[in-house]
């Protein structure tokens, strides 16, 4: 196997730890709360990342992308995690991470309105089809239902609605970045100051005790270990293997997302789920597709 082939399986490796991130995160959230959870899980993942890519150095990133890209990445986190952890059962909260999985079609949405982005018609059935997907998902059991999706996001706005503002600040923060990191890597720093806000959120706010088990422990070490791991696979496979490849098998995240997630809370998903899961990664692969012609474009190291 050569070192592009090895580079590419590894990267690839990052893809699937990913695609466990919501099953997980939503676990652990179970046990220790939205918040402690959430906070939890970025500080060990924080410590990994220092372990196997190193600190940040602060003084070699750009001003803008520090203060700009910085805020953005950690809003993103604080929208992801908490939104996962408010969600109102397990179900829900796949759901929840269905709707987090638009930033794909937004983020090459965004790449042709403001970077300039060259693309074809295949743009506009994509973000169709990923609206429409997510659309399904929320209608339940009946699949594309009107009534029945509002009822689910009125059931609990907060979630949904956060999950869908995350999925517009990641959007943004990829269209940004790619014009003002300067090839500058600042996810260390930037998952360090996620923890520490969640853990000022954690201190002003009432919480439950958290449940010290071993089992809470171990899904923990899981949810932490599949975000700085994934991020150091990652890392290693869009420098040194096929971009290409990963690029096309990274928008196949939510499907996979999807069924660790099912496993994980041991949560069965209707036909209709899947239809409509399949309909978001299809919208993803169209956009994808549509601005294929431009080999570097591939989403941001973070990508779940």
């Amino acid at each position: 196997m050569s070192r592009t082939q090895r580079a590419t399986l590894i990267g690839l490796t990052a893809i699937a730890l990913w695609s466990s991130i919501v099953g997980l995160i939503r676990g652990v959230s179970e046990s220790f709360g939205a918040t402690g959870g959430a906070a939890l899980i970025y500080t060990v993942a924080s410590a990994l990342l220092v372990l196997t890519i190193g600190p940040t150095r602060v003084s070699q990133l750009p001003r803008r992308y520090l203060w700009i890209g910085g805020a953005l990445f950690v809003a993103y986190e604080l929208c992801l995690s908490l939104s996962l952890g408010y969600a109102s059962s397990a179900r829900q909260a796949i759901e929840v991470g269905m709707v987090n999985y638009l930033w794909p079609t937004f983020t090459l949405t965004a790449a042709i309105v403001f970077n300039r982005q060259r693309t074809s018609v295949l743009i506009v059935p994509g973000f169709l089809l990923g609206i429409l997907g997510v659309c399904w998902v929320l209608g339940g059991d009946q699949g594309l239902n009107g009534a029945q999706m509002l009822a689910n996001v009125q059931s609990n706005p907060l979630s949904y609605g956060l999950a869908f503002i995350g999925a517009l600040i990641w959007a943004a923060y990829c269209t940004v970045t790619a014009r003002i990191a300067n090839g500058k890597n600042g996810v260390t720093l930037f998952f360090m100051l996620t923890a520490a806000s969640l853990w000022i959120k954690f201190a002003w706010t009432d919480h439950a005790p958290m449940d010290l088990s071993p089992q809470a422990i171990a899904m923990l070490a899981l949810a932490a270990g599949a975000m700085g791991f994934g991020y150091a696979a990652w890392n290693v496979g869009i420098l040194h293997g096929n971009v290409t490849v990963l690029a096309g098998a990274s928008y196949f995240i939510p499907v996979m997302s999807a069924a660790l997630a099912a496993a994980v809370l041991r949560t069965p998903l209707s036909m209709s789920f899947w239809q409509g899961a399949c309909m978001v990664c299809g919208g993803s692969v169209l956009c994808w597709l549509a601005t294929r012609d431009r080999a570097s474009q591939v989403p941001d190291s973070h990508t779940f």
